[in-house]
């Protein structure tokens, strides 16, 4: 089964906030209640969308996004995954063509760094990897805005923990639950999505569709603008999902695409390369992918 681009943009809608109602989420993409609602329950039947989740974020736990990717040695995966599922700050590992592994992690401070890219090295036989800092993007009209006030009270963790493994749960379900009003609860999850505490999210398996997922790495020139990537971006929207850019490696991206056919993926490459900006284009097809359970989902 194939997708269209309005069930990526569902997706990527879902990504960001998984709670927005189908009466939302169909305003967003000029749909019926109705024809929202069968379209996520194809993508969860197909296994596209296995979960809706929700952890503390990055921002309540002053925590760092990593994403590490090179040459893997490694034979297969299957005596892998289990030792990545077991670090405990691993919670992606992506592989591509010429098995190149794309590998995303949290740390709790800077101080894990050396220990975690030495464990990948050494599990993942990635001899030479690329380690970038790194912060996720998202469509402009996507982005929630961080706020300075971070602090959780016991109930913001309780509510959290409620919605851990079905994060679209009903808000009465939720007060019945931990004993307060549904008001209650509104005001507090509220106040966790303005100020970025909380991550409503899907695990997201694309590669269940017949539909092909890119990483497409992308070297700017060293006088691009720094807005460059982002402006990009949004001319390839949707087929282009989110990027990363690197704190520590300059005018280096890392763009997650979606396309149906091979044909898009190479009109994307050649669009690309005839981007001003850009000084060199190299996309690489992501075969299969897994999400891992890390210490964002331990909830105090």
């Amino acid at each position: 089964m194939t997708v269209d681009k309005t069930d990526i943009i569902l997706c990527q809608l879902l990504l960001v906030n998984s709670r927005l109602s189908y009466r939302e989420l169909g305003k967003k993409l000029n749909l019926s209640v109705t024809a929202v609602h069968n379209r996520i329950q194809s993508l969860t039947q197909l296994g596209i969308i296995r979960k809706f989740n929700a952890k503390l974020s990055l921002v309540a736990k002053n925590g760092i996004h990593i994403l590490v990717f090179g040459f893997s040695k490694a034979n297969s995966v299957r005596d892998l995954n289990p030792k990545l599922e077991k670090n405990g700050s691993i919670y992606w590992l992506a592989i591509g063509g010429g098995n190149i592994f794309y590998i995303g992690a949290y740390l709790k401070n800077i101080a894990e760094l050396e220990g975690l890219v030495r464990f990948i090295k050494e599990a993942a036989q990635i001899p030479e990897p690329t380690v970038g800092l790194t912060v996720p993007q998202m469509p402009t009209f996507m982005k929630i805005a961080v706020k300075p006030e971070t602090k959780l009270c016991e109930l913001d963790y309780k509510i959290v923990r409620s919605l851990k493994d079905n994060s679209r749960k009903p808000t009465s379900e939720i007060a019945e639950e931990l004993c307060v009003s549904a008001k209650t609860v509104r005001r507090r999850l509220t106040r966790m999505m303005n100020n970025s505490l909380v991550w409503l999210s899907i695990d997201w398996y694309p590669d269940a569709s017949n539909d092909i997922i890119s990483a497409f790495h992308v070297q700017l020139k060293p006088e691009a603008d720094p807005n460059t990537a982002n402006v990009i971006w949004q001319k390839h929207y949707p087929n282009a999902i989110f990027y990363w850019g690197f704190s520590n490696i300059p005018n280096t991206y890392l763009f997650l695409a979606w396309t149906p056919t091979a044909k898009e993926l190479r009109d994307t490459r050649e669009s690309l390369e005839n981007e001003s900006a850009v000084q060199a284009v190299s996309p690489n097809i992501l075969y299969t992918g897994y999400i891992f359970p890390t210490w964002l989902d331990d909830i105090p």
